[in-house]
């Protein structure tokens, strides 16, 4: 039997006991309804919504995203303090920021080396470190 992007939707926001809302479910189904991972805005994955016919405003998007962040269902990536985008990838793994078309990518994560991380403030521990490597034309 053929696993429907409507199944994993509802599964993965299970997985995270999220309440199904016709808004998450939408959203969900969008985001991992294939199986892929994805990186997307909040003004991309809204733009998509509309192109597959779901009625949701932007800032239920914004609010769907954070839900699903908070849930531990996705992370948040910033770029440049101001745009965010959001990663179904869940391991911890390297960004391509591509400046001429403002897409986010995994990068390969097997040469990379993070050393001599600072110590953490007291009562304070290291949560991830995100890697974000900004390419551009040479």
């Amino acid at each position: 039997m053929a696993v429907t992007a409507q199944t994993r939707g509802t599964e993965w926001l299970a997985s995270a006991g999220l309440r199904p809302t016709r808004q998450r479910l939408a959203l969900a189904a969008l985001l991992v309804g294939d199986g892929e991972n994805r990186h997307v805005t909040a003004e991309s994955l809204y733009a998509l919504s509309a192109t597959s016919g779901e009625k949701v405003s932007l800032a239920t998007v914004y609010n769907t995203l954070r839900a699903f962040c908070e849930a531990g269902l996705m992370n948040e990536v910033v770029v440049d303090g101001s745009k965010s985008y959001f990663d179904t990838r869940m391991d911890e793994h390297p960004h391509f920021y591509w400046e001429d078309s403002h897409a986010l990518t995994d990068a390969p994560a097997d040469a990379l080396r993070i050393e001599g991380l600072p110590d953490a403030p007291a009562g304070m521990q290291v949560s991830r470190v995100d890697v974000v490597i900004r390419l551009k034309r040479a």
